[in-house]
């Protein structure tokens, strides 16, 4: 069976950031800029999801352009858009849930993929594909770090660890991130979609170097 961990460097990329940016791009043309502004603020690691048509354009861009991001793909729900996500350079490919077909094919085409969990059965349905990173969705309206840690007991000695998103914001991630389990957590706050198409990228870049300051404040201890 082909495994979905996320490679070394991947993986390393990702905890160290520990914040990654979720973002909605409307335009081509927003997608430098807003990875300028999160790589200028101390977070270079997106995911750029699927939700509109000018998501793999966006990505190009960004991998031409702004290097230093890490830039995978999200929303992916049909083994199609796992295969455009690999053709456009995606460092990493997420779903919202688990889907086999949609995980085989990433494990096909080499896509380092984090699927989407809720419960026991679904984190056990993504361990028998070899995911052990995996996204945990949506995070607070399940009940939060609270229900994942009760969840997830009886399957940590496999390794697995968890990118919460849902619900997370500034003012409530440092108690994700102090838990082990958890890889990194996901931010669409990070970057509102309003912001993005506003141009406000000021305000992402001093958002971005508030979740940095908390990182790195974490980290030290």
């Amino acid at each position: 069976m082909l495994a979905s961990r996320l490679p070394d460097d991947v993986l390393g990329r990702i905890e160290k950031c520990g914040v990654i940016a979720v973002l909605v791009v409307d335009e081509v043309s927003d997608a430098v800029p807003l990875a300028r502004a999160l790589v200028e603020g101390g977070i270079d690691v997106m995911e750029l999801t699927l939700r509109t048509p000018v998501a793999i354009d966006a990505l190009k861009a960004i991998r031409d352009e702004v290097p230093d991001m890490l830039a995978g793909i999200g929303t992916i729900l049909t083994p199609e858009q796992a295969h455009q996500a690999t053709a456009a350079g995606a460092a990493f490919g997420v779903s919202p849930g688990i889907n086999p077909r949609v995980v085989r094919a990433a494990q096909q085409v080499g896509l380092p993929f984090a699927p989407g969990i809720a419960t026991p059965t679904d984190l056990e349905a993504a361990l028998e594909l070899g995911c052990v990173h995996v996204k945990f969705f949506p995070a607070e309206s399940l009940g939060g770090l609270a229900y994942l840690k009760s969840m997830a007991a009886p399957y940590v000695h496999l390794g697995v660890r968890f990118v919460p998103l849902g619900g997370l914001s500034l003012a409530n991630m440092a108690d994700y991130l102090r838990d082990p389990l958890i890889l990194a957590v996901g931010g669409s706050w990070l970057a509102p979609r309003t912001e993005i198409r506003t141009g406000d990228f000021a305000r992402i870049r001093a958002r971005a170097a508030e979740a940095r300051r908390q990182v790195e404040t974490l980290r030290r201890r």
